[in-house]
């Protein structure tokens, strides 16, 4: 089992099904975004206590998950672009996640999750930290390091930096090496705390659960460092559905197949082990990417776009060997517009698949008083960092916002709103049984 490479050609090894837990069962837990856990104490953002804290109440009411979006670093400052789904890169931790325990924080109000305060407390907190060895880092966070301080000196787009630092060759003379030591800093202490979470985790019987998202950011350290794989010039997104009437721009440039395949798709397996050694579930955001992803060139309509196959089989070896390598669970996010290739590779691969509760028909308008209930093979779940709250959805608050962003025709909104009401009767008196 494992990575084999034969005159110059990869042999994945990898076993037909995910790793499960033995003697697996039904249970519970919460999800949510990191950041929306701050307290009293770490004020801007929620940190690793915070979620220690959360994880610890989940254990005391019996679930035993916590789920979280991506914690993978993302741009903070200068502008701010904090989409946990548009990181910096895949294979690095955000620094905001860290707990600054004892560390001084600026006074004042806090009404809103505030990135760049932040970013400037975990600043301050460790602008005196002594500096970690270079020489006893892996040489990926070296360089990650590297061209943050290249961020910073010359600019984010990378693009648009002298030759050769474009091309990866970065000299003293390209970096600011207060923002270098600042992320060597930052990478290594997370990491630390990560490590010492999942071993409390594993000690109270608790898994943590993560999310990988389906790509990054244009401007990021993945495309930088590896530009041969990424398709420079294209976005990926979603042709127009009901759901998004023009269309979707995800904004970030794909991965190329071919590209991947010659390396060995071992840029996948860097993002998914780095994920998959900490978390007891891993989720895998947009998974129809496994099979296909939507291109859009730069400059043109979302209608304009096309499909592009990806070799699924190999990419789904990939995701089971690391799965049984960490010993983590996987989940599909299947939602959307799902071609039949995922539904039938999900139970084969031992994937669970996505039940959402607000995607269900639950007016019993088709005869039935109920939709079908979850399967066994399904993770069922009453919203999603996609939908409303599931209080907000009952009593229909987005109803009003889609009309207002072009989803939703205005003449439609009434008969929408009755058919959320008649939800909301139909689930009352199934709570009532």
């Amino acid at each position: 089992m494992g990575y084999h490479r034969i005159d110059g050609c990869t042999i994945i090894a990898a076993p037909v099904e995910a790793w499960r837990r033995p003697g697996s069962h039904r249970s519970w837990g919460v999800g949510t975004h990191l950041a929306a856990l701050r307290s009293r104490r770490s004020r801007s953002l929620g940190d690793l206590r915070d979620l220690e804290s959360l994880y610890r109440w989940v254990r005391e009411q019996g679930g035993d998950l916590v789920t979280v979006l991506p914690i993978l670093p993302t741009f903070n400052s200068d502008p701010p672009d904090p989409s946990p789904y548009s990181p910096v890169s895949r294979l690095f931790w955000s620094e905001l996640i860290l707990d600054l325990e004892g560390a001084h924080r600026p006074a004042g109000d806090v009404t809103a999750l505030d990135v760049t305060r932040g970013d400037a407390e975990v600043r301050a907190a460790l602008a005196q930290h002594p500096v970690p060895d270079t020489a006893l880092q892996d040489g990926e966070l070296v360089r990650y390091a590297h061209f943050r301080g290249a961020q910073k000196r010359l600019g984010r787009n990378w693009r648009n930096w002298p030759a050769s630092a474009r091309a990866g060759r970065l000299g003293v003379e390209h970096l600011d090496a207060e923002e270098e030591r600042y992320h060597l800093v930052a990478q290594t202490l997370v990491r630390r705390q990560l490590h010492d979470l999942r071993e409390r985790l594993d000690r109270d019987g608790m898994r943590l659960g993560l999310d990988l998202a389906v790509g990054v950011h244009p401007d990021g350290y993945d495309p930088w460092s590896r530009q041969e794989l990424f398709g420079d010039g294209m976005s990926v997104g979603a042709p127009p559905d009901p759901g998004f009437p023009s269309g979707q721009d995800w904004g970030f440039s794909p991965v190329l197949p071919e590209a991947s395949r010659r390396e060995g798709h071992r840029y996948l397996a860097a993002s998914i082990a780095h994920q998959a050694r900490l978390a007891g579930v891993l989720r895998v955001d947009h998974i129809m990417a496994w099979t296909r992803l939507y291109w859009i060139p730069h400059g043109m309509g979302l209608h304009e776009g096309t499909y592009v196959s990806y070799p699924a089989e190999e990419l789904f070896a990939i995701l089971t060997l690391e799965s049984h390598r960490h010993h983590c669970e996987v989940v599909g996010e299947n939602l959307g517009n799902v071609p039949p290739e995922i539904d039938e590779a999900l139970p084969r691969h031992r994937i669970w698949g996505m039940y959402l509760a607000q995607f269900q028909d639950w007016s019993g308008k088709d005869g039935g008083d109920f939709p079908a209930p979850p399967t066994d093979r399904d993770v069922a779940l009453i919203g999603t960092h996609d939908t409303p709250t599931f209080a907000g959805w009952l009593a229909g608050n987005d109803i009003g916002e889609r009309v207002r962003y072009g989803l939703l025709a205005e003449q439609t909104a009434p008969h929408v709103r009755q058919e959320r009401s008649q939800t909301g009767e139909a689930l009352a008196k199934r709570f009532d049984r």
